[in-house]
């Protein structure tokens, strides 16, 4: 038989029940975290609505402020994204907590608020809280009490303070952001020797007041529409009421809502491809501009504008591929010398689309050739054939841009020069080019970057590309082909219910004459046709004496 065991000591038997109870505890927190953990993990929400219903099972703002930061811990990342701040506050006997992201608040102004409500005894909180403070005590001018959980986290995450209130079921948002961003600045791709020089910014709000201020008119709408389930991307329909087509606009206004995507991430240029079928065609459908005063002068003719949040260019709608062509700086001049810049840019333009193609074919084929031209040709010979040698060119020419993109600014001057005069000159004497394909190579270059749209200048790049191959291979049936293939291909295409060819296809010859002859202002006293605008006349007619 063995001796009874010795007894445990009392302060030994007090800790050992101590200890059981702590490891009963930390594993009851480890079920629970696990719990949450499986729970987190099997959240299959599409929208924040529907996060929000997952986590509190209804959409409404409660009254417990714990419950509120519960879903906002599993909604937004409170406690987890350093920018998320949910501060706590008492006051009059009342616990608030004050929900805002630390980049966008404005401290100068909520500082105010915060100070205002202190001021609160409890004796004015006991009839209706919220009127007390929304009336009285927060002195700011965009604030609005919003019910459901999922448009507070909308606002918030745009830039508003939303104020919960203990026993409420009601969020107080003021409208205190503050973006960063920088100051209006002209436009790099529009720039004009006299006119405004402010263009648009990446802040919404900022770009809508710019044409605001230059176009007054009380029919001026901005529809906004908030694009993407995680990025709720501010989209703006600009139009005026009493002139655009109310079927574009309604058709444009119906594309954006009816969108279903994550984002738009990279803005104007993922709204354009979303709402736009143009499939694989590199022509632009839609017009850009980084300028207010050509924004308002669209506006002005029919056209609508989208503004998108985070982008400095707009987006026109509708456009045709002659409007592309045209620069503000034409109409910063007298008549006569806008007409000039406006011939010479479409000089520019067709030399750039048809000057390679043109030499290739009358020298490679002299039987085209009239005697007048005799002096055109490949005077010298070279170790390879023209068109690798423009294939190269062309090459060249966009690793050229590329690279002055990506160059800082005070570099990419040299760098343009000694790409341009060392490589040239280099292969010329190396045999590699004739010096004939180096020339027309530099007249398509500038009249490539004489274009006032730099997406319609890549498209032409392509086209030229394509008619000289054709060119090269079927001679002058390939040139006469390929440009009416051309032809035909942007006549089938639309923007907007509008001819992507307008006036040339459909003819109209005095709309024609005004493309290329920069009319005087008081001679311009109808609209476009092509916009079908419910008001076609810009001027009234003068009364007889």
């Amino acid at each position: 038989m063995g001796k009874d065991a010795d007894p445990i000591p009392e302060h030994l038997h007090s800790e050992h029940h101590r200890s059981q109870d702590m490891q009963g505890k930390d594993q009851g927190n480890q079920d629970q975290n696990n719990d949450h953990s499986h729970h987190r993990n099997s959240e299959r929400s599409d929208t924040i609505e529907e996060s929000i219903i997952y986590w509190q099972s209804d959409d409404q703002v409660s009254k417990r402020l714990e419950q509120v930061k519960k879903t906002l811990q599993h909604v937004v990342g409170l406690n987890k994204s350093f920018d998320v701040i949910f501060r706590e506050m008492t006051f009059g006997d009342r616990r608030t907590g004050l929900f805002y992201l630390n980049g966008f608040a404005k401290d100068e102004v909520m500082t105010l608020v915060l100070e205002r409500l202190t001021y609160l005894k409890p004796e004015q909180l006991t009839a209706n809280v919220v009127k007390a403070i929304f009336e009285r005590y927060i002195p700011h001018i965009q604030v609005e009490k919003v019910h459901k959980m999922s448009e507070t986290i909308n606002k918030v995450l745009a830039g508003g303070s939303a104020l919960f209130i203990e026993h409420e079921s009601i969020a107080i948002v003021m409208d205190v952001k503050n973006f960063p961003g920088r100051g209006p600045e002209e436009a790099s791709l529009e720039r004009v020797v006299r006119g405004a020089r402010d263009g648009f910014t990446e802040t919404l709000l900022t770009n809508v007041t710019l044409v605001r201020r230059r176009l007054r008119d009380p029919g001026l709408h901005y529809e906004l529409i908030q694009v993407g389930r995680r990025t709720r991307t501010d989209v703006a329909i600009a139009f005026i009421d009493d002139i655009a087509s109310s079927r574009d606009v309604e058709s444009i206004r119906k594309k954006i809502k009816e969108l279903d995507i994550d984002g738009l991430p990279l803005a104007d240029k993922q709204l354009e491809e979303a709402i736009i079928n143009k499939s694989w065609n590199p022509f632009p459908l839609a017009r850009y501009s980084e300028r207010p005063d050509v924004v308002a002068a669209q506006l002005l003719e029919g056209n609508i504008v989208l503004f998108v949040d985070t982008s400095p260019s707009v987006m026109i709608l509708p456009t045709t591929f002659f409007d592309l062509c045209q620069h503000a700086e034409e109409n910063r001049q007298t008549p006569f010398m806008g007409t000039y810049l406006r011939l010479v840019r479409f000089i520019g333009i067709f030399a750039s689309l048809f000057a390679l193609p043109m030499w290739l074919l009358l020298a490679t084929h002299p039987e085209f050739k009239p005697a007048v031209f005799n002096f055109i040709g490949a005077q010298k010979l070279s170790k390879l054939p023209l068109l690798v040698q423009f294939l190269i060119g062309e090459i060249g020419v966009d690793l050229m841009r590329m690279a002055a993109v990506h160059t800082p600014t005070p570099l990419s001057t040299a760098m343009g020069l000694m790409a341009a005069i060392l490589l040239g000159d280099v292969a010329v004497k190396a045999g590699l080019f004739v010096p004939e394909v180096i020339l027309y190579m530099a007249v398509a270059a500038i009249g490539m970057f004489a274009t006032p749209s730099y997406e319609l200048s890549l498209a032409n790049r392509i086209v030229r590309l394509l008619l000289l191959i054709a060119v090269a291979i079927f001679g002058g049936a390939g040139f006469i082909v390929g440009s009416t293939i051309v032809v035909l291909f942007l006549a089938v295409h639309r923007s907007y219910n509008s001819s992507y060819l307008w006036p040339f296809i459909p003819f109209n010859a005095k709309a024609l004459l005004n493309i290329f002859i920069r009319q005087p202002v008081l001679n311009m006293k109808k609209r476009p046709s092509y916009n079908q605008t419910v008001d076609s006349t810009k001027m009234r007619k003068q009364k007889s004496e």
